[in-house]
């Protein structure tokens, strides 16, 4: 251990953290000698700023070491927190120790300071708080692989005193994974204390891997059904909480966890834990949408607040539209909450929209919103004439952002019937409210007039090249002039930075733009992935041949946001190389989710992979 007084004995100046030179390192390392509990408290959260931020560690992270670890036996206080720090800087993964790099990178530097001051801190094993035993396990735990024999014996022994008569049930289930890392299996199953039954299920569970025995998933459900009502939220390797932990476990074997879902929520749900597991279930794995919005269901009546209510709805309605029939039961539950509480009613209502069920339309015309207007133009499109007007009128009272551009995303599914709102997107337009959507609305519209023609050519000017470009291709789609929009892509594909966004924008000038061929045609081997997918998608467009197209679409095609945009503008094409079948049944048949979740998508993107996989697995 080192004391703040050698503090000046290291070259601060010469080592970096995440910000740079490592200066401001000794001013910290001294404030947690401070008397003041919030001076120390934000020294720390300091340190984690820079020699350990976001999980990456720097030159002075290993420097650091010996002076927390001296913090730790003689600063005023946060012990645990600082044990903590030390953990978590010299987290790794041991196949890392493995690798040509390890023995010059900076984690190695960690826990060989770590390791050597160990011995000083294996006292904090018998701290009287429980929090600082806690800590300093996972401490021990950090480093367990990389000690010398003769210090991995004593702290075996002080472990192992630990597991057999710590007074705390969760510091003995610790003491069990610590004793896991040196490599003692301990047969605890039968263990009378829950917390450690529970760690010896996760333990052998992480080392069997799913299928899980039955055995084990019992223990799982019944002991992880309670959190502990003491934890300290620490984290193991990996920064993970026990809590988290144990979801990651039972989402990994699907049986398991749906077990483990429904016991925790026929218990009571506490913390949320069961309906929890399950949204990670249906964000995982295909197909299990009618077991886990049971589960939400049954969860809903134990939710103790608002938020976790919120989560139940939320869960139920991003996943409804799966169900072939929602159930009766289902379709009342969100019907009573769409008519309760402000904030548990929105999701209720956009989740009863979702189900198809004929009062979800009254209640969204009572009470409307931007997402449930949408939501409902595409479940209730046989109700245009009474959604048009309430859209137009939201639109009308000033509808801004995203909220905007969800109307007029609900009017484009409307076709010739959404030109009575072309009032609307004019003033969006002129307004610059959701400007770009409404501009590509009113090239839809097909309605010429002066005043359009006029917003438009203004729009063109924009120094905002998303707007001008779509201002220019729907002036083109309404007069069939292309000079103006061939004059704003010629800029636009030779400007500095990222062009795929006007590459995609140009599709609808089709023929039209083949002056612009010159300039599209290098982009089909930039670099930039997302730069060739674009590229090779306008050029079909603009040839009408898919002959260099195709290739390149097919090499980035894979379970990723810019392989999926290849896959959709292959579909387009209709041709498939036979070289890409296998991929193609691999995404049709797979149980797992390949793709997750993005924001503002209408359609999951792991359900438009697997329905467009099975789609070109039938073309010719």
């Amino acid at each position: 251990m080192r004391s703040p007084a050698e503090l000046d004995h290291v070259h601060w100046h010469d080592l970096t953290h995440a910000y740079g030179p490592a200066e401001d390192v000794p001013e910290l390392i001294r404030a947690l000698y401070a008397d003041d509990d919030d001076t120390v408290g934000d020294a720390i959260h300091e340190l984690y700023g820079n020699i350990h931020h976001q999980g990456t560690v720097y030159q002075a992270s290993a420097p650091a070491v010996p002076f927390l670890a001296h913090a730790v036996l003689h600063a005023p206080g946060r012990r645990d927190e600082l044990l903590m720090l030390l953990a978590v800087l010299a987290d790794h993964d041991p196949q890392d120790a493995e690798s040509p790099s390890w023995p010059g990178s900076s984690v190695a530097a960690i826990c060989a300071e770590l390791a050597r001051v160990l011995p000083d801190l294996l006292p904090c094993l018998g701290d009287a708080e429980r929090a600082v035993r806690r800590a300093a396990l996972r401490v021990v735990a950090a480093v367990a692989g990389r000690l010398p024999a003769e210090v991995r014996a004593t702290a075996e022994r002080r472990v192992d005193e630990l597991y057999a008569t710590d007074p705390v049930a969760a510091v003995r289930a610790d003491a069990l994974v610590v004793l896991d890392r040196f490599g003692r299996e301990t047969a605890a199953l039968d263990s009378p204390l829950p917390e450690v039954r529970l760690a010896a299920a996760m333990l052998a569970a992480e080392r069997s891997g799913p299928p899980y025995e039955e055995r084990l998933v019992d223990v799982l459900a019944e002991d992880g059904a309670e959190p502990d009502p003491g934890d300290d939220g620490f984290p193991w390797a990996g920064t993970r909480s026990q809590e988290d932990q144990l979801t990651d476990l039972l989402t990994r074997d699907v049986d398991a966890g749906l077990a483990a879902a429904a016991r925790w929520i026929a218990a009571g749900d506490l913390g949320a834990r069961g309906s929890w597991l399950g949204r990670r279930i249906a964000e995982t794995w295909r197909d299990r949408e009618p077991e886990v919005l049971a589960l939400m269901l049954a969860a809903l009546p134990h939710q103790r607040d608002t938020r976790a209510s919120v989560h139940c709805l939320t869960t139920i309605g991003e996943w409804i539209e799966r169900l072939p029939e929602p159930g009766a039961d289902l379709r009342d539950a969100l019907y009573d909450h769409a008519r309760g509480e402000e904030e548990t009613a929105a999701p209720a209502l956009l989740a009863l929209v979702r189900s198809r069920d004929p009062r979800a339309l009254d209640l969204v015309l009572r009470n409307p919103g931007p997402q449930t207007l949408s939501a409902a133009a595409s479940c209730f499109p046989e109700a245009a004439d009474r959604l048009i007007p309430v859209i137009r009128r939201t639109l009308a009272a000033g509808a801004t952002g995203n909220g905007a551009i969800a109307l007029i995303g609900a009017l484009a599914q409307y076709g010739a019937a959404a030109r009575q709102a072309q009032p609307e997107l004019l003033d969006c337009l002129r307004t610059r409210r959701a400007a770009v959507v409404a501009a590509r609305g009113i090239g839809r519209g097909g309605i010429v007039t002066p005043e359009i023609t006029s917003l438009l050519h203004e729009a063109v000017q924009s120094t905002d090249s998303s707007l001008s470009a779509a201002a220019a291709v729907a002036h083109h789609r309404l007069t069939g002039e292309a000079e103006p929009a061939l004059r704003v892509f010629e800029g636009l594909l030779t400007a500095q930075g990222p062009v795929h966004w006007h590459l995609s924008s140009l599709r609808p000038l089709g023929g039209a733009a083949a002056p612009l061929l010159p300039l599209i045609e290098p982009l089909l081997t930039a670099r930039y992935e997302w730069t060739r997918m674009a590229a090779a998608e306008a050029h079909h467009k603009v040839t009408g041949s898919p002959e260099r197209a195709v290739p390149i679409l097919a090499a980035l095609i894979g379970p990723t946001p810019v392989g999926l945009c290849a896959l959709k503008a292959l579909a387009a094409i209709g041709r498939v190389p036979d070289e890409l079948r296998p991929r193609l049944r691999y995404f049709a048949s797979s149980p797992l989710r390949l793709l997750s979740a993005m924001p503002f998508s209408q359609v999951h993107p792991d359900e438009e992979l697997r329905t467009l996989a099975r789609t070109l697995l039938t073309t010719d």
